[in-house]
């Protein structure tokens, strides 16, 4: 597996961007270090080309003949490397050299299931999602199952106008009329990975806990009434330090105020203080008085595990580092004991054990985050690019970050595709 070819441009005119994009991809596969011959397209669009989407992809397949493949999502932002592209019209694309074999692109149309009737069997799955789908988080969790990992990564299209997703899979034996037009609204859309494909994700959580964990121990719908058998409202705002019998006083600070969950049986704080993978971030939407309640853009049920929290940039920071970091780390040689390197001395003396390495990488980040959040233009990418070193990367700011076999918000999903 060579490094995957990447391109990403700006222009008021799609055509013009794709062409600046073009030339990338053409200048990477031509060096001898980037793949000659990928199989699998991935391409990002700002919403400001959302309209003309399926004349971009027209073109990136006219004009990339050898990739038969293509997948991806538009977003109100982007990102390619170290740059990101806010509010702007841009495009980025990656081509990833990996074998037709191990891997399948799934839409409406070709749904996930008809691959394992087929003889392929999923282990995992990038997934681009329109946040405007019905039971959109229990679809998440079915795609899940339906792979050997229980496992997969990916977001919810963010966009003003057109929620696109592209999934295209075609054999050019065909008539190019015959082949479906690659460009969906509604639904999930994306591709399935064999175990052949080697891939590590993380998630980082963008938000802080500032209060302590307590469990749910009664709620009605969307509200949670009591938090260790005590009134949830008297809880939040004895951590909001707002007076009980002035409620009022706290709309603001409620506001600012967001809720960790995870289940009983997972951690909701980690050791360092920060919100573990298995926590969830939703709004609180309104609080109950008469119940003394506080209600959450969540499905409660008793005995989640709940935080207060707020977001927080340093903590970003330094949790996005943490992520990159443990990837990194991942990938490096294995440590031999004293036994291994005593017996394996005289064969590998001059053979030290060789590391991973990256070919291409996919980063989801909510809309929230990028450099806004992070104090400066670009400032989430680069801290990525600090750890991981120069890897190709493509990636959308996303309206909801998948991972595991759920939903996410203010989070970033980092992906990395590994060499042997």
């Amino acid at each position: 597996m060579d490094l995957f070819p990447i391109g990403h441009a700006t222009h008021p005119h799609w055509e013009m961007a794709a062409d600046l994009v073009l030339a990338q991809l053409r200048a990477c596969m031509s060096t001898g270090v980037f793949a000659a011959r990928p199989a699998l397209g991935l391409v990002y669009i700002t919403d400001h080309y959302a309209e003309q989407a399926q004349a971009l992809l027209d073109y990136l397949v006219q004009e990339l003949p050898e990739v038969n493949h293509w997948s991806g999502t538009v977003g109100v932002g982007i990102c390619a490397n170290s740059v990101e592209y806010f509010d702007e019209p841009a495009l980025a694309v990656m081509l990833c050299d990996l074998d037709p074999q191990h891997f399948r692109v799934f839409s409406g149309e070709a749904p996930l299931g008809q691959s394992i009737v087929k003889g392929f069997n999923a282990h995992t799955a990038l997934v681009h999602a329109d946040p405007n789908t019905p039971e959109l988080s229990e679809l998440v969790n079915d795609l899940a199952d339906n792979t050997d990992s229980g496992f997969v990564f990916g977001g919810l299209t963010s966009s003003r106008s057109d929620n696109a997703q592209f999934a295209l899979s075609w054999d050019r034996t065909q008539a190019a009329a015959k082949r479906n037009k690659g460009v969906y609204a509604g639904g999930l859309s994306g591709v399935a990975f064999s175990t052949e494909v080697s891939m590590l994700t993380r998630v980082t959580q963008g938000c802080v806990p500032f209060s302590e964990v307590r469990t749910i121990t009664s709620v009605k719908e969307h509200v949670v009434l009591t938090l260790d058998n005590e009134p949830a409202l008297y809880a939040l705002m004895q951590d909001l330090h707002v007076p009980l019998d002035n409620p009022r006083s706290a709309v603001d600070k409620v506001r600012e105020t967001l809720v960790g969950f995870a289940p009983a049986d997972q951690p909701l704080v980690r050791l360092t203080g920060g919100l573990d993978d298995a926590a969830v971030v939703r709004h609180i939407i309104g609080l109950d008085p008469v119940r003394h309640g506080v209600a959450v853009a969540y499905h409660v049920k008793v005995g989640m595990k709940v935080a207060f929290c707020k977001r927080d940039a340093a903590s970003a920071k330094a949790d996005l580092m943490r992520i990159a970091t443990e990837i990194r780390e991942a990938l490096e040689p294995l440590e031999q004991s004293a036994e291994e390197a005593e017996w394996q001395e005289d064969e590998t003396l001059q053979q030290p054990r060789p590391g991973r390495r990256i070919a291409g990488a996919v980063y989801v980040s909510c809309t929230g985050r990028g450099g806004p959040h992070f104090g400066a233009p670009n400032a989430e990418l680069q801290i990525i690019r600090r750890a991981l070193g120069d890897v190709p990367l493509v990636g959308f700011f996303a309206a909801g970050e998948i991972a595991n076999q759920q939903v996410y918000g203010y989070t970033g999903v980092l992906t990395v595709f590994t060499t042997p």
